[in-house]
């Protein structure tokens, strides 16, 4: 996330995310131990554990930025309790021009929907731009990556229940 932009998170996921950021904190010691450990056995070249120790650290820092300049960027509040408008924490029931059946996600970051089974459209993808602030009933449109422009109708917008 290099680009900072606003991310919305209830305070579950926030609280959630945060405890994983501690919780990664918190092993850097016990990782960098395994590396020295590692480091011990002989010669680095022909050192398995120790190369996949160190490739297991630079994930984990990766998180821990990926988490920091999330939870940085954060806007914690509770679900949209509004029916009927689209807008990130909302549940779209949506239909596509000339397709007859219906999909429905949520409308937020992938962090946010995380532990869920319902499928997570970004706010700040082409769709989710384009249906953020629809109401029930509205068409809309958006650019596919070729592209041509797809039309999208917003059947229904329901708060998320988690």
């Amino acid at each position: 996330m290099s680009d900072t932009q606003v991310t919305w998170l209830t305070q579950e996921a926030y609280d959630r995310l945060k405890a994983e950021l501690d919780e990664l904190i918190a092993y850097r010691p016990v990782m960098a131990a395994e590396i020295n450990a590692r480091r011990e056995e002989g010669d680095l070249r022909e050192n398995g554990g120790y190369h996949a120790a160190r490739e297991e650290q630079g994930k984990q820092e990766a998180r821990i930025r990926q988490l920091h300049e999330l939870l940085q960027a954060a806007k914690v509040g509770e679900a949209p309790t509004t029916k009927g408008v689209a807008a990130p924490g909302t549940v779209l029931t949506i239909r596509y021009e000339g397709d007859d059946e219906t999909e429905t996600f949520l409308l937020a970051t992938r962090e946010e929907g995380a532990h869920g089974e319902m499928e997570v459209y970004s706010p700040s993808s082409p769709l989710g731009k384009a249906l953020n602030g629809a109401k029930d009933g509205e068409t809309v449109e958006y650019e596919l990556p070729n592209g041509k422009l797809q039309k999208v109708t917003l059947i229904t917008a329901l708060p998320y229940a988690g």
